[in-house]
């Protein structure tokens, strides 16, 4: 599956402080210094519906995280995966009378459309469930007598892995309601546990499989991006990365499905972005309060001013979106264009340091439009301080200055 086109990224002078990022697991701030090359799975879409401020905020939480790498010199790995087969999507395309592989491109196109114009920097590996099918079965002969058979269908016993829980560090009760409630079935009879989890599900009327050496049928969710994100990235990658909805059961699952399979940690961190509530609720497509990145566009926002509004809170932030947010961000914007441009303006040196020490203390990037607020602010008499504050900014913030 192909990905979209990625933009240039301005290489800066000087060296930037240690990285830290919250890891889920461990409740606390680790640096992350990985030794030449950095690897890195964000868990991606389910192409039913457009690209919502949620989905934005999540993936450019995780540009930042690359900016910050590719500023300390590394080479980045990036995968990212999209379920262009689940229910979800199939209930989608039945409700709307649309053939589910069309609804699946046609959204994972208007997706592309979307990060390209957000400036988002594009994976190296952007992969199908589709198109990973063999991997998947690879996977699960792995698991072994981890895993068992329901009916026709595959299950994976979580227990199998002695570390099960250690990512989200719920108790048994929280995982079996946070498990029913985001798309597992605990209440199915003939489980050995309530939390094991489908890694192969054998056809159901109407809907798509596909021949295997498993029997017909079509990936489980948490084994999907297992298997990917283990082909692409090996084990111990550096982050693990995606929405906090995702910490459990996808997460938690995935790493336990790895870890079995493989005997190694899945992933070194695991980073999670919070969610984006608009009308007193999170933003999702089940709840239908969506503020659509491509409808913003539509209504001749600049997509700068879109990123700006989106990195004036923290990533890690649960957070609801105003209207007005959009008229602030371009305001700012306007404002920063401005000021770049100046004939002279005070040195770039002591706000490309104020921009790499909010990214550096866990991707602050409220921290860092203050940093770069508080330089527009002041009269200086250096010609060449506003090219390489634009040049700053596109390369630590993903903001094009230039108009």
């Amino acid at each position: 599956m192909r990905a979209w086109s990625s933009p240039g990224v301005p290489a800066l002078d000087g060296t930037p402080p240690t990285l830290q990022v919250h890891d889920t697991r461990s409740g606390r701030s680790v640096p992350s210094e990985p030794d030449g090359s950095a690897r890195l799975y964000v868990c991606g879409i389910t192409p039913y519906d457009a690209t919502h401020l949620g989905h934005a905020a999540t993936y450019l939480a995780f540009d930042l995280l690359q900016r910050q790498w590719l500023d300390r010199g590394l080479d980045v790995v990036y995968t990212q995966n999209v379920t262009d087969v689940d229910d979800p999507l199939l209930e989608r395309a039945v409700a709307t009378g649309v053939d589910w592989a069309e609804l699946a491109e046609r959204e994972t196109q208007l997706f592309r459309e979307d990060m390209a114009a957000l400036r988002v920097l594009a994976p190296d590996h952007y992969v199908g469930a589709v198109e990973s099918i063999d991997l998947v079965v690879d996977l699960v002969e792995k698991l072994g007598d981890a895993v068992y058979r329901v009916d026709d269908d595959l299950y994976f016993d979580v227990h199998a892995d002695p570390a099960f829980g250690d990512v989200s560090g719920f108790d048994d009760a929280t995982m079996r309601t946070v498990f029913g409630e985001r798309g597992g079935d605990p209440d199915r009879t003939g489980k050995r546990h309530p939390l094991d989890c489908l890694v192969w599900q054998a056809p159901r009327s109407g809907e798509p499989s596909w021949p295997s050496r498993l029997g017909p049928g079509r990936p489980g969710w948490h084994i999907e991006c297992a298997a990917i994100a283990l082909e692409h990235l090996g084990t111990a990658f550096d982050v693990q990365g995606g929405g906090s909805d995702l910490v459990f059961p996808h997460h938690e699952m995935s790493a336990a499905e790895a870890r079995v399979a493989t005997g190694e940690e899945f992933a070194q961190a695991f980073v999670h972005a919070g969610m984006v509530g608009y009308d007193g609720e999170k933003m999702s497509k089940s709840k239908g309060n969506l503020v659509l990145v491509s409808a913003l566009r539509e209504a001749g926002h600049d997509p700068m001013a879109i990123r700006l509004a989106l990195l004036a809170h923290h990533y890690r932030s649960d957070w609801e979106w105003r209207d007005a947010e959009i008229d602030e961000a371009a305001t700012r914007l306007a404002r920063w264009r401005d000021a770049v441009s100046r004939p002279s303006a005070p040195p770039a040196g002591p706000v490309l340091a104020g921009l790499r020490e909010a990214m550096a203390d866990d991707l602050d990037a409220p921290s860092a439009l203050l940093a770069v607020d508080a330089w527009m602010a002041e009269d200086g008499e250096d010609a060449d301080a506003g090219a390489q504050v634009a040049a700053a900014v596109d390369a630590l913030l993903g903001i094009a200055l230039d108009v």
